[in-house]
């Protein structure tokens, strides 16, 4: 079976498992506001947190379940929710920033990055 058209960032995971680390790692990032981690997994959950955060500049109620579904943390949804027309209320996009560290794993030389809010 070939992976034609198939852009998924599989992670070593089945697709529960995947799920499940995604949403961990996106509700961390919103928790702390940089978090560490390899440098394919901050770009696979980028575009998930960046679209938390539009939703909380929707402010809807439906964004509001949205984001309840998605989040582990539900407190979190509420203070994102309060907080985010201050913080990124004239900006489009690029809410975060992915930085290389210079160095690798030790263990398996995986490429490192921290992933954080602007």
């Amino acid at each position: 079976m070939m992976r034609h058209g198939n852009k998924v960032k599989h992670l070593g995971r089945p697709a529960d498992q995947r799920k499940a680390l995604i949403r961990g790692l996106v509700t961390q990032l919103l928790t702390h506001g940089a978090i560490r981690t390899t440098k394919i997994k901050a770009k696979v959950i980028r575009p998930f947190a960046e679209h938390m955060i539009t939703l909380a500049k929707q402010g809807t109620l439906h964004a509001r379940r949205q984001a309840m579904a998605f989040v582990y943390d539900k407190t979190l949804v509420g203070r994102l929710f309060e907080g985010v027309q201050e913080r990124y209320g004239e900006r489009n996009g690029g809410y975060t920033r992915i930085k290389t560290e210079p160095f690798l794993r030790r263990g398996d030389a995986a490429e490192m990055a921290i992933i954080e809010l602007v």
